[in-house]
Order: structure tokens, then sequence, then C-alpha cells
């Protein structure tokens, strides 16, 4: 049984932080990291102490977890940066609430002495004879400690106490990973036996120690089961701050933990789901057959279920729709009502994962479809609300689309970007002063300042348009077949001459305003750019993103509200509309037969470009040269296949690793080359020979993108590498361990499971399928009510009740056979979990 966990963060804000600068504010930014290791970094909020970030983020990891902890920073240009505070919480805390975290934590001053990571590895035996006990502790070796000295490395020893006893090991010099393998004796005199504290210290030649972390073990622990193994390091207790005066962060952490069971545990659970949109005929074949190629064709409805849709497939004849009846009664109706707001759309990303890998997303977005359709009364309120149908259908763009959307949109965002032009329409934000240092001579009018506004925002939108309309055949197949169901879908059900807006409305809805806009709005979050935009920018892409949102709307809103500062804008968006519409039609002129795309497996064929980018390569063993002139500056390419690279993007000389020879990706430290941002890709040949490739990135958020792409592109292979060296082999020993034999044993361990969540994450049905059952047992008191009432309404026929009781009555039942069978799975999975465990913590006890 596979074990997962992930967390989902999102830094929101922060209020009265301090004043670091001289004057009077700050630059803060926020670094997040998981049991030491950074995993995020924020951008920077120039001249705030109210910063606003926003920033989501996903990190896949191992169940051993500990802890988490945010630090506020404020950026310098010269010199280091300031720390300004930090919050840690811990993986009991986090967990407290099922819900997670969401509130205002105050921020605690960073003590050196509680800024302890690494683990140290102990054997203890307890031997008594005539003079008394004997305690003899062997200290073997540490590993990850915390790096105290400028060099980046730290000069550890470790001191034992026993009773009214203490010894001390050895020194060893700049070292994060020290070797000692001594065996040190204490001696304590008949009666109560005392605790014993192991704690290290790095030795500083001028001043005092620096303490590293300590271990403690109660008189009962080395009695019954002396310690024998790693054990990680603890800071010294002390007494909570009461907090406030460095200001505050607002959080949102959530821990989601799970045991995932073979797939044919899930299979009943998939048979439900999959019998919503194919029907029981069909679903006994697809619950067990392998994937096939991604069905985006329109569904059949469920036996007995075909009355309550009013549309048909492909080749219904157009006319008069049948009478809108919402279908209530099947399981994934059932488990969308039992869906709240907060995880809808967790759940939408899952299902819609589930359906990808069953080849079957298409049915799937067709009958959330229908269901919205037929619940829907106001064209104007169509897809408008976050149903599962609008959420399911935005994280389907965002899986299928997200190259597409960065081939349409990267090339004008990052000139917006590198221009960083002064752009604004609103009298009441025009900052004069900031538009006369750009374009004008003297002081320019409000009118000279909104006239060349006017000139830069109709160029970029025309950039904007010209790439979207003309980007027909770069959408995938998926995508624009999906478009084409919604649409027919809608058309069928508003069939009205003065309704014939809104099929483009509905299309428009999703492909500009949840996908294009909120892209161009915030393009970090898109993956478009590594950073948030600076404050001008990032008033210029809102300009620009209310313009798209205007087109998608059709013009339909324009002139209303309270924007009319917009107005000089509306010329040109009016003249885009039409091109719109054009677009939209070419989009979904396309036939089910075209498409094609392989396996619904996988979302990153092996073709495919996942990331790519100009990186420093360190030369193969380069002989007496500086370490700044042994990297040379290299574009990598991360495909589905291998990393390969080559001088220039356009070189066609090309050097590659494949992946399947990948054993581990991992950090460097910074004093192995005194360079900072430095991972190391492992590979091994046909020979069984170790071969490692050092990689240097432009930043830290740089550094754990490629970290977690490369983990995630090899996370298939086998025989990966538990242990590595975060240093290099350098005059003849290891810089981190300080080993002399190159083959020597990796001395820290490897972290292949930590991993950023992203539109690249494989497929894992069992995960997913999950997924879905946790968010059933959430509502299995909801089902049983439901159950109950539904046994309540009995409805005895009468004479004059007419097809339409005998229609509630069939409604019923079949609401109540989902319901009974639904429960059935969630106490079958229930009991198989149960099981598991009880096998796991039979192991253990072993």
């Amino acid at each position: 049984m596979a074990k997962s966990g992930s967390l989902s963060i999102r830094v929101v804000e922060g209020r009265a932080l301090p004043a670091k600068d001289v004057s009077g504010s700050s630059d803060p930014y926020c670094l997040v990291k998981v049991d030491d290791e950074v995993v995020a970094r924020t951008a920077t909020i120039w001249r705030s102490l109210s910063p606003f970030w926003g920033e989501e983020y996903t990190v896949h990891l191992p169940l051993d977890f500990h802890h988490l902890a945010f630090y506020v920073l404020d950026e310098d240009t010269v010199g280091h940066d300031d720390t300004i505070g930090k919050i840690s919480l811990s993986k009991e805390a986090i967990t407290a609430d099922p819900r997670g975290i969401d509130s205002w934590i105050n921020l605690s001053r960073v003590d050196p002495d509680a800024e302890v990571q690494g683990e140290v590895c102990l054997v203890v035996q307890l031997l008594e004879d005539a003079r008394g006990r004997c305690l003899r502790c062997h200290v073997r070796q540490a590993r990850d400690l915390a790096p105290r000295d400028i060099s980046g490395t730290s000069d550890p020893f470790a001191r034992v106490f026993w009773g009214n006893h203490s010894l001390e090991t050895s020194t060893i010099k700049k070292t994060r990973f020290p070797h000692w393998d001594e065996v040190l004796e204490l001696r304590e005199a008949p009666g109560t036996m005392s605790p014993l504290r192991v704690e290290l210290w790095d030795w500083d030649m001028v001043g005092k120690n620096d303490f590293l972390g300590m271990v403690e073990f109660t008189p009962q622990t080395l009695q019954q089961k002396p310690p024998n193994g790693w054990f990680r390091l603890l800071p010294f207790p002390r007494a909570e701050e009461s907090g406030g005066s460095l200001g505050a962060l607002r959080l949102k952490v959530r821990l989601t933990e799970d045991r995932v069971l073979p797939s044919q545990y899930y299979q009943a659970l998939m048979e439900l789901l999959l019998e919503s949109v194919q029907g029981p005929a069909e679903v006994g074949v697809a619950a067990g057959a392998p994937p096939g190629l991604l069905g985006l064709g329109c569904s059949s409805s469920p036996v007995g279920m075909r009355e309550f849709f009013c549309f048909g497939g492909p080749g219904s004849p157009v006319g008069s729709p049948i009478p809108a009846q919402e279908d209530t009664a099947s399981p994934l109706a059932v488990l969308e009502e039992l869906a709240s707001g907060d995880c809808r759309q967790d759940l939408a990303t899952k299902l819609v994962k589930l359906f990808l890998g069953r080849g079957l997303a298409g049915p799937f977005l067709d009958y959330l479809t229908r269901r919205e359709v037929a619940r829907t009364n106001d064209p104007n309120t169509l897809f408008r609300s976050n149903s599962l149908a609008s959420k399911s259908m935005e994280q389907f763009m965002k899986l299928v689309g997200m190259r597409y959307l960065h081939e349409v949109l990267r090339p004008v965002i990052s000139r917006i970007f590198e221009e960083k032009k002064y752009m604004e329409l609103d009298p009441c934000k025009m900052d004069l002063n900031r538009s006369r240092r750009i374009s004008f001579k003297g002081a320019p009018t409000e009118e000279q300042v909104r006239e060349t506004s006017l000139g830069l925002l109709t160029g970029y939108l025309g950039s904007i348009v010209d790439a979207i309309v003309s980007s027909v055949g770069r959408c995938p197949i998926a995508l624009r077949l999906a478009f084409k169901q919604l649409q027919r879908c809608v058309e069928k059900r508003f069939p009205r001459a003065e309704h014939q807006d809104v099929k483009y409305l509905a299309t428009s809805g999703f492909l500009f305003l949840r996908f294009f806009a909120p892209a161009i709005l915030t393009p970090k979050l898109f993956d478009l750019r590594d950073h948030h935009a600076d404050p001008q920018t990032s008033r210029s892409l809102l300009l620009l993103a209310k313009a798209v949102q205007s087109i998608g709307n059709l013009g339909q809103q324009l002139g209303q509200g309270k924007e009319q500062w917009l107005a000089p804008l509306h010329p040109f968006l009016l003249q885009s509309i039409s091109r719109v519409r054009d677009f939209l039609d070419q989009l979904v002129d396309v036939d089910g037969d075209e498409e094609s795309g392989g396996s619904a497996c996988v979302l990153v064929q092996p073709s495919t470009i996942v990331r790519e980018g100009f990186l420093l390569k360190r030369k193969e063993e380069p002989a007496g040269l500086a370490t700044r002139f042994a990297f040379k500056k290299r574009y990598f390419r991360l495909s589905g296949q291998d990393l390969s690279y080559s001088k220039t993007p356009e070189w066609q000389v090309h050097s590659s690793i494949p992946l399947s020879c990948i054993r581990a990706v991992e950090r460097v430290d910074e004093g192995a080359f005194q360079l900072p941002h430095v991972m190391q890709v492992v590979t091994q040949d046909g020979t069984g020979l170790p071969h490692t490739t050092y990689l240097q990135c432009k930043n830290v958020n740089d550094l754990n993108q490629w970290l977690s792409a490369l983990r995630k592109a090899s996370a298939p292979n086998q025989d990966k590498l538990s242990a590595c060296h975060p240093g290099a082999f350098r005059s003849g020993r290891w810089t981190c361990c300080l080993q002399a034999e190159r083959s020597a044993a990796g001395c820290s361990r490897t972290h292949s499971a930590v991993t950023l969540g992203d539109w690249s994450d494989p497929l894992d049905p069992d995960a997913e399928a999950q997924v879905v059952y946790r968010q059933l047992l959430l509502g299995r008191d909801q089902l049983r009510l439901k159950l109950l009432e539904d046994s309540s309404l009995d409805i005895a026929p009468e004479a004059d009740s007419g097809n339409d009781s005998e229609a509630c009555a069939e409604v019923l039942a079949q609401q109540r056979t989902a319901i009974t069978r639904l429960l059935q799975v969630l106490e079958d999975l229930e009991q198989a979990h149960e099981e598991f465990q009880r096998r796991g913590q039979g192991q253990m006890a072993l």
C-alpha cells in the first residue's frame, strides 16, 4: 500500500511588519521551508509594511516530515538581507483541524539556538557491575547539520551528559556531515537513574561555541529500549513568545495524508462513477480495461436516466428542447451535492484526472455540462458559479491546455515585463510625475498621459488578440472537442434567436474569463514568469486583463458600471469582438476523428517539452580552472524522454541524459563550489558506474522548479539512490563529509518524494480515487440522512396522479439505490483501510 502526502500552502499577506530600511519601510519576501529545506520563495513586495502576496504552492512530500516554517526577510540591494521573523508550524499543529490552518499568526524572533536541523546516529548500551551503572554511548556520525560558519559549514563536536558526568568527542573541522565513531563511557552511582542528553556544538576559536541541536532520552527508554539508530536533533526547550511586535502573516495551510490501496480495492467506486457518464452496459468493460485514447464524444445516459437529459448525442436533430430536468440520482450527482465550496476545486481536479486516466474526460465533462445547463433558466448566469461543472472545465483547461497558453501569451507577457511602460487611464490613479520621466518634455497633461497610455494598451492588446485568434491550430484537439460539445449542449438548451450569443459566451467565459485573463493578471501563477510583477507592471497587466475580460464577454457590459474611464478602449474592443466570434467558430470546427495524442495515461507525451531554459553546467572534470570558469551557460530542455542541452536554443547539436538513467536529483551545498542554487543529477550508465552532472540555476525558485520537474520525470525509475553526497569530490575528498574515497556511500538522504504540484503531475488513478473516497467519507452522515428522508417519502400513486408522480417516484428510487451503493462502497473501503493498517502495525511490531 503506497503512502502519499501533500501540503497546500497559501501565503496571503502580512501586516504591521517592522521597518528595516532608513526610509521607514521594508521590502519583504517570504521563504517557505519544509524540514529546513527551502521549497518556495515569494516575490519581494517593495516599500511595504503590509505586503500582499497571494501565492499558492502544493508540495508533495513523504509522510515523515516534521515541521513547516515561514521566514520573512527584508531584501537589501547591498549586503545581506535582514531577517524580520519566522513562523514555525509542527505537523501536529497543522493536522489538529482537518480543515487545516486559515488565520493570522504572529511572527516570532529568530533565535539561533532554535535554528537546528539534521540527525545524529547513536548506539547506547546500559551495563551494570559491582561499581554501579555504566553507560556506553557510541557516537557514530551526524548529517545535515546547520551551517554556523561563514564558509557554509561547521566544526561539530558532541557532548554527552549523564547524571553529574559529561564527556566530549573530538572536533571534526569544516563539515556538516561529521564521522566520529567514538565510544564514550560514563558511570553513575547506584540510585535513581538520570536521563541521557547528547548535545552537538560548533566549535569556534573566537567567541562562544554555537549550538547545533540535542537529543534526550528518559531513564525508562534507556532501560527498556536503548537508543540505536538515527535521531532528529531538537532545540533547547524555551518559553513561547507572546509575539505581535514583529507583525503577523495570514496563512492557509492544509495537510493531506493518505494511504493509497491497491487498484482492485477502488474497482467498485470506479464502476459507480463511470456508470454516471457511460451507463451500466459499458461500465464493466471500461472499469477493467486499460485506458485508451481520450474520449471526447457525447456520452450515452445511464439506463433509466435518459428522460432526465434534455439533449441527445451528436447526431440528434435540432429542434425545440425537451423540458430540462436535472439529473439528481446518479452517484456523481450525489457526490457533487456533498462537495463543499472549499474542497470542490480539489475534487474537480481529481475527478478530471481520474476520467482522463480512463480516456473518458469528454463524457465526464459532457455529463456535468448537461447537469449545469439543465438547472439553468437564465442564460446570463450560465457557468458563472463555482459549480463542479465550472471547476472541472477550468481544471481540464489547465491540465490539457497549459502549454498552449504558454505558446500564445508568453511572448507578449515577456515584452510587457521587459519594457516596463507606464500605462494608466483612470484619472484617480494617474501619476503625472512618473509619466514625465518616461516620455514628455516638461510637465505632461492628463490628456497627454491618457493618449500615450491608450496607444500602448491598444498595441499590447492587439498583440494579445492576434496571438489568440491565430492559435486555432495550436489548441489541443481534446480542448476543442470539449468546447464543441459545450456549444452543442448550450445551443440546444437556448435555441431562440435572442440567445444566439449564449453558445459563444459559454465558451469564451471559460477560455477568456477563466484562462487567458487570469494568466495575464498573474503570470507567475500560470508559470509564465518566475516572479510577480512590480507595482507598475502589475497595474498594466490589470488593465489588459480587464480589456480581455470585456472581449470575452463579447462587449455586453461595455459602458456599464463604475469604470467609465475605460471608454477610450471601447472602439478597439468592439473591433476585436467580431474576430473573437470567428475564432470561436473555427475552434469548434473539428472532427472527433481528428483526435490524436496517444495514451490517456499521461498528460505529458514523451516528445513534449516540460521545462526549458538556460542553466550553468559544470565542465567535466575541469583541471586547474577556477570555479567561476568551470561552469558554462547551456540551454536545457526537459522532455518525457531525456534532459538535453546545447549552446543556444537554435543550436542543432544536442547532448542528452536519458531519464531512465537518472538515480537522484538533489541540491548541492553552497560551499561545494562557493556558488548558490546548484543541483546535481546523478546518473548510472550501462556499466553501473555513477556519474554526476552539476547545474547552477538563476535563483531559488528556478532551482526548486527544476528539481521538482526532474524528480517527477524520473519517478518511475527503479534503483533510486537512498543517499548521496550534497557536496563535490574535489582535491581528493568529498567537501561534505570529508571522505577520501570517491565511491564512498552518500552521507545525506535523498528527497525524491519532495516535489511541487503543477499541471504536469503524472496521473495516478488510485490516488485520485482515494481523494474521492475521502470526500464521500466526510459526507457519509449526510448520505445516511438523505437515505432516511427519501425512505420516508413513500409516494402512494393516486388515480389522478398522472406521469409526474410516477417519474418522481422513479427518481427517488434511483437516488436511494445510488446512495445505498455508495454507502456499501464506503464501508468496504473503510474495512480495507483498517485491515492494511493492522498489517502495518503488525510489521512495525516485528
